[in-house]
């Protein structure tokens, strides 16, 4: 791709935060590489791209898969794409106590939702660097500085992203390079759908605003940090919870 257009690359990009990004980071105008993980999830966010006339591509990707990043690398090198603009959003959850987790469940949430950061920044990386320009956000979550019952695995895998939020933003400062977190808390999806009257009223309980949150709250600090208007901040992770955690 010939163009001044910037490419921006989210994971998890199909539902959900990851949509809601996908939309208004190709609203604000720039070209949307947006990753799923199976051809149901790719149809989901061509068909994005076409209801609201974005420039952008779809790709399949398990970000939890060495090889499957390594495809990616290349299908984007044939596409001449390089992201500018890295949005880490894939993750998953495998609730359970400590006591009863299985060892798959731990690893399986480290490895997408931690391991994975470290495989897609390093792709995009080199070639920030090269154009000494670059917008690395990670998407976390408000469990990393709370804690949740239940999700030891998840909250550990939410904190390391802040740690190496914090660490890479002192490495690549210096190219021209930015990186920052985004910490949501409770956001209107199909999991809060699911919960009970008790349960939603026992959350909203928490929280300050007395409500949960929206994908698009989530997505416009997106586009915030992605913007010139950031440009100056790195390192930070910007808490977006309706009050429902003020560290």
């Amino acid at each position: 791709m010939k163009s001044d257009q910037q490419v921006a690359l989210i994971t998890g990009a199909s539902r959900g935060i990851g949509k809601a990004i996908a939309k208004a980071l190709g609203e604000a105008g720039y070209y949307v590489a947006g990753t799923a993980t199976g051809k149901t999830g790719m149809d989901a966010i061509k068909e994005l791209l076409s209801e609201y006339k974005i420039k952008g591509s779809a790709f399949i990707l398990d970000v939890a898969d060495p090889a499957s990043v390594e495809r990616l690398g290349e299908e984007l090198k044939s596409a001449d794409l390089s992201p500018t603009i890295l949005v880490n959003n894939a993750g998953i959850t495998r609730d359970n106590l400590l006591l009863r987790m299985k060892d798959e469940e731990w690893y399986d949430v480290i490895n997408t939702n931690l391991n994975s950061i470290y495989r897609l920044t390093k792709l995009c990386l080199r070639g920030m660097t090269k154009a000494r320009s670059g917008r690395i956000i990670n998407i976390t979550s408000v469990v990393a500085s709370s804690g949740n019952a239940g999700q030891c695995n998840y909250s550990a895998a939410k904190a390391g992203i802040i740690g190496f939020t914090r660490s890479l933003a002192r490495e690549v400062g210096s190219r021209g390079i930015t990186v920052n977190a985004v910490a949501p808390g409770f956001i209107e999806t199909d999991m809060t759908h699911g919960l009970s009257e008790v349960q939603q009223k026992a959350l909203l309980e928490q929280i300050a605003l007395n409500r949960f949150g929206d994908v698009n709250e989530i997505a416009s600090v997106v586009v915030f940090l992605a913007s010139a208007g950031a440009c100056y901040i790195t390192g930070e992770t910007i808490n977006v919870n309706g009050g429902m955690y003020m560290g």
